[in-house]
């Protein structure tokens, strides 16, 4: 590494290891007021916090007030460390308001088990996120052969595997009790970043991979959505150190 990239290396989310995802959907008449919010004071915050490097924000396929927020921190550690605490226990009243219009929401914290492909030039636009649990013993599998099945896919530009942290996740806070989210069900969790939608339903990803890979592996409680960008926050050189 010569001297520039020593003294400039930035943390990208391609070294994070820790992940906090939220499913929500907002209030038809707030969504407005929420974008604002999320766009301009809410994901701008929650980035300057030691350890966090980019957040995003994808809504539904279908245009349906569904939406998948998450952040990229340097380590889970990140998502429990006094900073983050301090954020959580003492919400700004624009995000008291925001999260009282949450509905169905659902919280959790993630630490990275496998990661394939390469982000793309600019953040992907469209993201397939799929949540399930699997039969004892078999994740590796998943590790070794099914996520880098799913990244020859069509489309497909990177896709990170993630397990539940309950620990962290079910840490009680101020803003948990205005929104009331905790985890989910499911034990893992895969994003799979796209260049481009799917066509149709039909058209499907995952069931190419699942082919492709001879895992004879059932995933379990299996929750699958689509989603388009609308925002992307990331630390510039200067602030990621």
């Amino acid at each position: 590494m010569n001297i520039f990239n020593q003294t400039m290396a930035t943390t990208t989310s391609d070294d994070c290891t820790g992940m906090m995802a939220f499913w929500a959907d907002i209030d038809p008449d707030y969504v407005l007021r929420y974008q604002r919010w999320h766009n301009c004071e809410h994901v701008p915050e929650r980035v300057s916090i030691p350890g966090f490097v980019e957040g995003r924000r994808y809504r539904n396929i279908d245009d349906k007030p569904r939406f998948l927020m998450f952040y990229d921190t340097q380590s889970t550690s990140v998502l429990s460390s006094d900073a983050y605490m301090a954020a959580l226990n003492k919400p700004t009243p624009w995000t008291r308001e925001a999260l009282t219009h949450f509905r169905n929401p659902t919280r959790d914290i993630f630490s990275r088990l496998a990661i394939a492909g390469q982000r793309g030039k600019f953040t992907a636009p469209y993201i397939t996120s799929l949540r399930f649990d699997l039969p004892e013993g078999v994740a590796e599998q998943y590790i070794n052969r099914w996520i880098h099945e799913v990244v020859k896919q069509k489309n497909v530009e990177r896709v990170r595997l993630y397990e539940t942290d309950s620990a962290i996740a079910n840490a009680a806070t101020s803003e948990r009790k205005v929104h009331g989210g905790g985890p989910g069900k499911q034990r893992y969790l895969v994003l799979i970043e796209e260049s481009e939608p799917l066509a149709t339903d039909e058209d499907n990803n995952i069931k190419r991979a699942d082919d492709a890979s001879g895992e004879d592996v059932q995933r379990q409680n299996e929750e699958c959505s689509r989603y388009w960008l609308e925002v992307s926050h990331t630390k510039n050189e200067s602030q990621a150190q």
